[in-house]
């Protein structure tokens, strides 16, 4: 048989008991770090109101009034209730991640994001299991088989208050567009008014300057009217005067010399 020299031996064993004590101290501190990590991490959703009030409803307590009494408990209805609007909104949170993750899944892919944001994001897929399996049970606890149906209720509820609000969305502006073309239509009224004002005043100017025009025309194509000259007695004899003592012309030369002949 060989010996075995413990001596040289043991220093390979003790160079890999540093190795993997130094291992596992490295993979204790980084789960830790990423844990904590994780826990700082800004959350994916706002605080789920629904989920708080109903655990608020469920540790309720029952108040006593002066006389010492009771308060009657809370219905069961209210809690159903309640269970459904918390149902409700892990719907829309659910709708919301399933439409998110294809495009953050290529962000990440293509290194446009970090792995803060992925990090976040599954945390908040993990969260959504674990409160749909709360629900379930909490729904299977009050009605046996309810856990099945709870989420087909809550999108036909939610289908309800989404159908509620886009009426009232149309009701609104239903109003202002009532109230938008009673403005128009006042403007449209004063603007065709004001239209047959002017029309109404250019037709009667027109009218005034036709009528001006005929009858300056018509006085001008009038013939004048021949003027009689009235005379007196007295003027007609100084007339007859004048030409009776005109002397009469002498006779021509040529008279003359036919004389002379």
């Amino acid at each position: 048989m060989f010996d075995v020299d413990w001596l040289s031996l043991a220093v390979p064993i003790a160079y890999l008991g540093i190795l993997l004590g130094s291992l596992a101290t490295f993979s204790s501190l980084y789960r830790k770090r990423k844990s904590h990590k994780a826990a700082s991490l800004e959350p994916w959703f706002p605080a789920h109101l629904q989920r708080d009030i109903y655990f608020s409803l469920l540790h309720l307590e029952p108040s006593t009034t002066s006389t010492n009494e009771k308060a009657p408990a809370i219905p069961d209805s209210i809690f159903k209730a309640s269970l459904l609007r918390r149902a409700a909104e892990d719907i829309r949170r659910i709708m919301a991640l399933r439409g998110q993750k294809q495009a953050l899944t290529t962000l990440v892919q293509r290194g446009s994001v970090g792995d803060d944001l992925w990090q976040r994001f599954q945390r908040a897929e993990k969260e959504m299991e674990d409160e749909v399996k709360d629900v379930v049970s909490e729904a299977n606890a009050y009605v046996p088989g309810w856990g099945q149906t709870i989420f087909q209720s809550a999108n036909e509820m939610m289908n309800n208050d989404i159908y509620r609000k886009r009426m009232d969305d149309q009701q609104r502006k239903l109003a202002e567009e009532r109230q938008w073309w009673s403005k128009k239509k006042t403007s449209i009224q004063e603007g065709f008014m004001k239209e047959l004002n002017e029309g109404s005043a250019a037709s009667t100017d027109a009218a005034k300057t036709t009528s001006t025009t005929k009858s300056f025309e018509a006085a001008s194509a009038t013939p004048a009217a021949p003027v009689s000259v009235q005379g007196s007695d007295d003027d007609a004899v100084l007339v007859e005067a004048e030409t009776s003592n005109t002397p009469a012309s002498p006779p021509s030369a040529k008279k003359k010399g036919k004389g002379k002949k």
